[in-house]
């Protein structure tokens, strides 16, 4: 038996909505000759089917083993091309990459003419959209017939797509470039987290000098800021410069309100692009424009306007309930937070298909978090063994690190300290291969070793040992790392206090609102 998860065709069938099966059945059956044909036969099957299985559908008798791959590759053909008839996908993207191929088709027939009319008004909007690639092909398409299709204005005409295909390429270049950089530094942030010591921090600053391209910023356009701004936006993030990643997440955002007909167009990096600005908000505990900013994109996704596909859908859920969570641990309100581990739940069931498991794991942290805000240490541990159990996880080193960690801490608040020791071991040997023992680990796990031999009358001042410990690594350039997933010295200061930690976070909260 074949995976659902591994069977594009089955996963591309199930992905579909009730008015694009239908549509696919319309296309199919405007030829009456297809009514019966086995490419429809065997989607019907595939509809009703919960799991892929073959043995079902050599069964069914539609068709003989030797013949299936070649019938599920039709079907997988026919299913795209439907998918792109239906007028929910027709974007300008496509419907440019659409006017390309029927000025191709005129060309090829020899009306010339036709086709580089077509072409001239396809540049435009291309151009005005900043799909600057498609304008280059078509450029380089209108060279092609013009030395085929001899008129008076030859000589200018040559010019004119001589400078444009010059000037398309460099812009494609430098969008490249970028593009690259912005990429490269996304790998290493999910692979490792932020940068660890002075070495990590040199060695991604050289790079990332290195492979910045020279540019003016008045010379570039909508699509090459974009790259421009992630391409910063990631290296503040690595080097921990979280003041930085909030300017160049505000400039990205503040691209697209500059240029609202740019949402409709680009709606993934416009999500990608507010969420990034509250996860800088975030770390900088900026609450009030955190608020703010969430609000506003959560009006703008439920507007009408706003583009409406399974993609989209599916980051708008992941981006929407992640800084939800985030909104309750700025201020400290885990309780009234609750309510989102329902609807997450359902959603990471109804968008799994489209998530990453890198994605989820955050979530499931996130959850942990808000568990344990509320004292419910049991529950936090479940979510937290959800991401230690995930052995084929190998993204965010540093959040399976935080995990283990946290869920210590867990056990020994939830009074399950009978198998603390063997954890604490189990830990330490993750964390050292994992070259991530930094020093706010080390006192935590020397802590938690040393509860045994702790007689209760003395465990106030170990808190408050631990505690001035601590506290020395807040505001250290790579320690203060272990901050961001966890604040301990709320944990600390809740015991030193006599108050549950969400209390501790929303006195906080109140002397940082601005």
């Amino acid at each position: 038996m074949t995976s659902e998860h591994k069977d594009a065709l089955f996963v591309l069938v199930k992905s579909l909505s009730k008015s694009e099966k239908r549509q696919f059945k319309l296309y199919v059956g405007r030829l009456g000759v297809n009514t019966d044909a086995k490419f429809l036969a065997l989607f019907n099957l595939l509809d009703k089917i919960k799991a892929y299985d073959e043995r079902v559908i050599l069964a069914s008798g539609i068709v003989k083993k030797a013949q299936l791959s070649n019938l599920k590759a039709h079907l997988y053909r026919q299913i795209l091309v439907s998918l792109r008839l239906n007028p929910v996908n027709q974007n300008v993207r496509v419907q440019i990459r659409e006017q390309l191929d029927f000025a191709t088709i005129l060309y090829q027939k020899g009306l010339y003419k036709q086709s580089l009319k077509i072409l001239d008004k396809a540049k435009a909007t291309a151009i005005e959209n900043e799909e600057k690639n498609i304008a280059y092909e078509i450029v380089e398409l209108e060279k092609i017939i013009e030395t085929q299709y001899i008129t008076r204005s030859i000589p200018d005409r040559a010019d004119e797509l001589a400078i444009q295909a010059k000037e398309l390429s460099a812009q494609n270049v430098m969008t490249s470039k970028l593009s690259n950089l912005s990429l490269q530094l996304y790998g290493l942030m999910l692979k490792l987290g932020y940068v660890r010591s002075d070495e990590d921090y040199t060695r991604v600053k050289r790079y990332f000098e290195r492979q910045l391209p020279k540019y003016n910023l008045e010379d570039l356009g909508f699509r090459e800021k974009l790259w421009l701004y992630k391409a910063h936006l990631w290296y503040s993030f690595l080097v921990q410069d979280f003041l930085s990643s909030y300017k160049y997440a505000s400039k990205w955002v503040d691209l697209f309100y500059e240029r609202p007909d740019m949402i409709n167009l680009n709606p993934v990096f416009f999500l990608k692009g507010n969420h990034y600005l509250l996860e800088s908000l975030f770390y900088v505990k900026y609450s009030s424009q955190f608020k703010e900013t969430l609000e506003k994109l959560e009006q703008i996704v439920n507007t009408n306007s706003f583009p409406k596909n399974d993609n989209i859908s599916s980051l708008a859920f992941l981006y929407l309930n992640a800084n939800k969570l985030n909104l309750h641990f700025l201020e400290g309100t885990f309780e009234k937070g609750l309510y989102l581990v329902k609807i997450i739940e359902y959603g990471i069931g109804k968008h799994k298909q489209r998530i990453d498991a890198h994605h989820i794991m955050i979530l499931y942290y996130k959850i942990a978090c808000l568990y344990f805000g509320v004292g419910d240490n049991k529950m936090c541990i479940q979510y937290l063994k959800k991401i230690i159990d995930n052995k084929s996880l190998k993204m965010r080193e540093d959040l399976m690190c935080f995990a283990r960690v946290l869920s210590l801490v867990a056990h020994y608040e939830a009074g399950m300290d009978y198998h603390l020791e063997v954890q604490l071991k189990s830990t330490y040997k993750f964390l050292l291969k994992m070259n991530d023992l930094h020093a706010v680990q080390k006192e935590m796990i020397k802590f938690l070793r040393n509860l045994g031999n702790i007689y209760p009358h003395e465990l106030r001042g170990e808190f408050e040992k631990l505690h001035a410990q601590l506290k020395k690594y807040e505001e250290h350039p790579y320690e203060k790392r272990a901050f961001l997933y966890l604040d301990i010295i709320s944990w600390l200061e809740s015991h030193l206090k006599n108050k549950p930690v969400a209390e501790i976070i929303r006195e906080k909260a109140m002397k940082l609102t601005r």
